[in-house]
């Protein structure tokens, strides 16, 4: 996938885009969910332009994965993994392994991103295969000739229509599926994955009208976007001094210990947690999310607005 695609050569789609800052500064997984010809597909593209180089510790890394995997001979990497198999690819081919094991996708994806496009496409026991690395960060496979682990430490981005035809909630185009074709589609994707993202956007097509008044910004976008979110990936590496370097990385214990919440912050996530009805693992990546939006606007402490922004990509899927 080419690294060309800027953030302003998508139009419209700031909410979209604003996920994708978070997500990229704090490494949190993201799904897009709307129509076709939305944008999900330019703004996983944009993606690649937001990522940071590869440290001469993960250039060794991912060099050792790729090589044990067949992929490269001599050569050592030095761009940031960015993996994208298709939905028809086997979990043997995602997870690893065969007759003679090695790395699958997820794991030539470790340091770098996993671009899974069209999610509730992905066969069900494929994408109940991420729920342990996703969880992890490693993947054991287990075969006749014994066990063996890879590293799979990626961020997720995935993208879905929210019905099989594409257009379920899209103000121009009728949808033509029935309501239960609708929920078994969405169904597809179980409950503990959805737990396991951090980021649901909402993707709408930017009306015609819109497209036309927008002009060209040099890139303004994209070069304030990296500025912003290297200086938060700095603050967390300062901020926690040990093998956790982004926010998404840390334990349920490890968020009581380093977030504190004021009261006004606890009684809004706590209400929010009850009429979503959310999962304790869905509670923690909230806060770490807002954490990471408050590291982005430079802030000592994670406020009400931090949570009830993180909050809005919790609800966009119904499910």
């Amino acid at each position: 996938m080419s690294p060309s695609t800027v953030l302003d050569d998508i139009h419209g789609q700031e909410q979209a885009k604003r996920a994708l800052i978070i997500a990229t500064a704090g490494r949190h997984n993201i799904l897009l969910n709307g129509p076709p010809g939305a944008g999900k597909t330019m703004l996983a593209k944009a993606l690649l332009g937001l990522l940071p180089p590869l440290t001469n510790q993960e250039k060794i890394a991912t060099t050792k994965i790729h090589s044990l995997a067949g992929e490269i001979d001599g050569e050592v990497l030095t761009t940031r993994p960015f993996r994208s198999p298709h939905h028809t690819a086997s979990r043997t081919a995602l997870t690893g392994g065969g007759t003679k094991p090695k790395p699958g996708e997820i794991s030539l994806a470790h340091l770098g991103v996993l671009f899974l496009d069209e999610l509730p496409e992905y066969p069900r026991s494929t994408l109940e295969a991420l729920r342990q690395p996703l969880e992890d960060r490693q993947i054991a496979v287990s075969r006749a000739s014994g066990r063996v682990t890879y590293p799979a430490d990626f961020m997720l981005i995935a993208t879905m229509n929210p019905c099989p035809c594409g257009y379920y909630g899209d103000p121009k185009r009728e949808c033509s599926c029935a309501s239960s074709q609708i929920l078994a589609y969405q169904k597809r994707l179980s409950g503990p994955l959805l737990d396991r993202i951090d980021l649901v956007v909402n993707v709408s097509r930017v009306p015609n009208s819109k497209l036309l008044s927008i002009s060209m910004m040099n890139n303004t976008q994209h070069t304030s976007a990296v500025s912003s979110i290297n200086r938060a990936r700095d603050t967390q590496i300062l901020r926690y001094k040990s093998s956790v370097r982004y926010n998404s990385s840390l334990s349920s214990r490890e968020v009581s210990e380093h977030i504190p919440l004021d009261d006004a912050s606890k009684n809004l996530l706590g209400s929010a947690t009850d009429r979503l009805n959310l999962s304790a693992r869905a509670y923690f990546k909230i806060i770490k999310v807002a954490r990471t939006i408050a590291d982005l606007e430079d802030a000592e402490n994670v406020t009400m607005a931090h949570i009830s922004e993180a909050l809005q990509y919790r609800g966009a899927l119904s499910v």
